[in-house]
């Protein structure tokens, strides 16, 4: 079991979690996603609380391959009045922010949320780390390698499984040394790694149980799913579910998803296996 203090509150995982994803964003990879107001926002929030989600994840700025990159006001004015209002609607939830600005995460915490969710690690802003450690929350730390423009580049010849237990073996300690106390690790499905890759860190996820700590798993409807399947984001519901079952057997804690309901019938039925 793992205990993350979020803001005074326990968050308990005692069993897989989900997180439930919410773009405010026009441009999101998967069209259902995406969500254009608060209101909108807060009907998906609203549903994916009833389905069973433990998390609400809220971003504000696409990472696809060929997104336009938006400064940290503009960020803010997109997520900061949904995390508000979701704040208010929701008080029991948990809510984390999808940002590696770290004036984002702050500004984001002091509205409301729980939660940093940063998909460079701390590596695109190098006060991301202080700053958690400030707001004394959990940080989710993702795998990803270059900068905001280069991190979909692959890197074929790397023998990932190793890559990536160094990398998150050497961020442990930085976090520790920033005073980070609740760290929950995210291999990076989906960034800087080709799909062959990415199902090698699949297939080896248990690796990462050394670590101990929490492990999000986020292949939601992604390209190594649609791709390799020849169809499209919209359709690629019944893979996702494949790979959550099998990341859920091999060690993961969250499932960070677009379909909340399958999430939770995956963990269900997955307990009874383990």
């Amino acid at each position: 079991m793992y205990t993350l203090n979020c803001k005074g509150r326990l968050l308990k995982i005692q069993q897989p979690v989900v997180m439930g994803i919410i773009n405010i964003t026009p441009d999101s990879f998967y069209s259902g996603s995406r969500r254009f107001t608060v209101n909108s926002a807060l009907l998906t929030a609203e549903q994916m609380l009833k389905d069973g989600t433990t998390m609400l994840d809220i971003g504000g700025q696409s990472t696809r391959p060929g997104s336009k990159q938006l400064t940290e006001e503009e960020e803010m004015e997109r997520v900061l009045p949904v995390i508000e209002a979701m704040r208010s609607r929701f008080p029991e939830s948990f809510i984390s922010v999808d940002t590696y600005f770290s004036s984002v995460a702050r500004a984001a915490v002091e509205t409301g949320a729980d939660i940093i969710n940063d998909i460079s690690g701390g590596s695109f802003d190098a006060s991301m780390l202080a700053t958690v450690a400030g707001l004394r929350v959990p940080y989710i730390c993702m795998h990803v390698k270059g900068t905001a423009d280069t991190m979909h580049k692959t890197h074929a010849g790397i023998d990932i499984t190793p890559e990536v237990l160094d990398y998150f073996i050497a961020k442990k300690q930085e976090c520790q040394e920033a005073g980070i106390v609740d760290l929950i690790i995210d291999p990076g499905f989906g960034f800087s790694k080709t799909i062959a890759q990415n199902f090698e860190i699949l297939k080896n996820l248990e690796v990462f149980s050394i670590l101990h700590k929490p492990l999000l798993l986020g292949v939601s409807r992604k390209s190594s799913i649609y791709k390799t399947l020849g169809i499209t984001p919209e359709e690629a519901l019944n893979g996702t579910t494949v790979l959550h079952t099998a990341g859920l057997l091999k060690g993961a804690s969250i499932l960070r998803v677009h379909d909340v309901k399958e999430a939770v019938e995956a963990v269900k039925l997955t307990q009874y296996l383990r």
